[in-house]
């Protein structure tokens, strides 16, 4: 239902490209001003992000890749499939029947590398090799590497290596996949702070307006000198200049965050109907929550962190290859026994090396292993690598959780002083409104203390959106640990 209203609610850049620029600017203040109105509509965070984390082409795109992993470790365990062939044919010259052959053969691979092979044979003719037994020859064989293979083998090492694949790529899911989350969540903040600082802009040209008519009415009455409407004039039309620019910046984060919104077929929405935030940076629960997300990812293990599960699985897969090419350096030595039946079954078979068997032995060996002695040295330093960069990315983790908790703290007591500034600020502004209404004070100052303020209320809105992003940075650390 989330999904539905989201679907229902984006809309703004269509409007934006139908009308002016003065026009555009106008209906938007109006907007903020009337938000019941049926041409706004409100987006929450928790909205947001539910449409980022189902929808996003990049989030589906990372879901699909684990389903790529698994099929990989389907792949591999073909390998252990057991196999069935079947021949039959004849060759016939000058009426001469050379021969006539049926065979089918029916192979299994076993997990200790140990091949197990049962065949049934018929060849009749007239022309048959030395080689070839005549009639009916069924034949169990069993094949054992000795030396090579014997406790590991390409096959094993490949399944192995495809679940450890796996791992990997469900740990790399979870951190795209909140990379993603981390960078739409300080969007979405960064759109309501665009919004507020808009709101702020228009707060103060609604009240220098409101003044500049005072002033003028005072002019006419002849208490005011007339280089006052000069002056509320000239802050009326900075304060419009930081509007538009304001106005600019929502229209641009406005933008960044569509990026964003998806529907559910990876469809792109049509944006064409004005959006707001319904939530405020003020409101955040993060004020009350960051205390406990620190001691959370405080006491969370850095063993446990997707990034070095990630380097584990990788070191477990390439602890599979190294094992791999330690086989290489071992001299192959195969042996093959066959046991053979011809026609019907026969009680002389038993022992196996006296009667109706088939036996060899087959070794090989390189003279120098200077491939093999090389692919196993790569092996082991790939291994040495991989280590460091886990020292590394421990330490990496470490010193990114420190920073981002420093600046959470740091943010929020600059909030706090620079809360209590602006109420200075407002004091004074106050005060030197009563002593211009007494004749005491002038425009010029009550201008400046109002500049004071409005810079300082931006500063709060810039602290509150540096705290909030710190405070994200450590909220999807968290979710980054297993």
């Amino acid at each position: 239902m989330a999904s539905l209203r989201i679907i229902i609610q984006l809309k703004l850049i269509a409007i934006m490209k139908r009308r002016n620029k003065l026009g555009l600017f106008i209906f938007l203040i109006s907007c903020m001003h009337f938000s019941h109105a049926q041409y706004t509509l409100k987006l929450s965070h928790q909205e947001f992000l539910a449409v980022v984390k189902n929808y996003h082409p990049l989030a589906f795109r990372y879901r699909l890749q684990n389903q790529i992993a698994q099929a990989e470790i389907q792949s591999a365990r073909g390998n252990f499939d057991p196999t069935l062939a079947a021949k039959q044919g004849s060759k016939t010259i000058d009426g001469t029947k050379y021969y006539k052959e049926t065979n089918i053969e029916f192979g299994i691979p076993t997990w200790y590398g140990i091949q197990l092979n049962g065949s049934y044979n018929y060849i009749d003719g007239q022309k048959l090799d030395n080689g070839e037994t005549k009639g009916e020859l069924n034949q169990f064989a069993l094949t054992i590497p000795l030396a090579k293979n014997l406790l590991y083998d390409k096959r094993r090492a490949l399944l192995e290596q495809a679940k450890f694949s796996l791992q990997m790529t469900e740990t790399d899911q979870t951190l795209l996949t909140n990379d993603l989350m981390l960078e739409a969540d300080n969007s979405y903040w960064e759109w309501v702070k665009a919004h507020e600082a808009l709101l702020l802009q228009t707060k103060a040209v609604k009240i220098n307006q409101d003044r500049l008519q005072l002033i003028r009415k005072t002019f006419q009455y002849g208490e005011r000198a007339a280089i006052d409407t000069t002056e509320a004039l000239t802050q009326l039309q900075n304060f419009e200049l930081n509007q538009t620019n304001a106005y600019l910046a929502f229209v641009k984060a406005t933008q960044q965050l569509s990026l964003f919104l998806w529907q559910e077929n990876q469809q792109p929405y049509n944006t064409s109907q004005l959006i707001l935030p319904s939530t405020s940076l003020e409101e955040n629960l993060a004020y009350q929550n960051y205390l406990t997300l620190i001691t959370e990812v405080d006491n969370a293990s850095l063993a446990n962190h997707s990034s070095l599960l990630f380097y584990f699985s990788k070191q477990n897969l390439m602890e599979r290859e190294r094992r791999l090419k330690f086989q290489s350096l071992l001299p192959k030595v195969d042996l093959t026994y066959n046991l053979l039946n011809k026609e019907n079954f026969q009680d002389n078979l038993f022992p196996l090396f006296q009667n109706n068997y088939q036996y060899s032995l087959k070794l090989e060996i390189p003279i120098f292993f200077r491939q093999a002695r090389a692919d196993y040295r790569i092996s082991k330093i790939k291994l040495q690598q991989n280590q460091l960069d886990i020292d590394f990315k421990r330490q990496e983790i470490s010193m990114k959780i420190t920073t981002y908790k420093n600046a959470v703290i740091n943010y929020n007591q600059q909030i706090g002083i620079a809360f209590q500034t602006a109420k200075n600020y407002q004091r004074l502004l106050q005060a030197e409104q009563v002593r211009y209404d007494n004749g005491e004070s002038s425009l010029f100052l009550i201008n400046s203390r109002e500049n004071k303020l409005i810079e300082m209320q931006e500063k709060i809105l810039e602290l509150r959106l540096k705290f909030l992003q710190g405070y994200n940075h450590l909220k999807w650390t968290k979710e980054n640990f297993n």
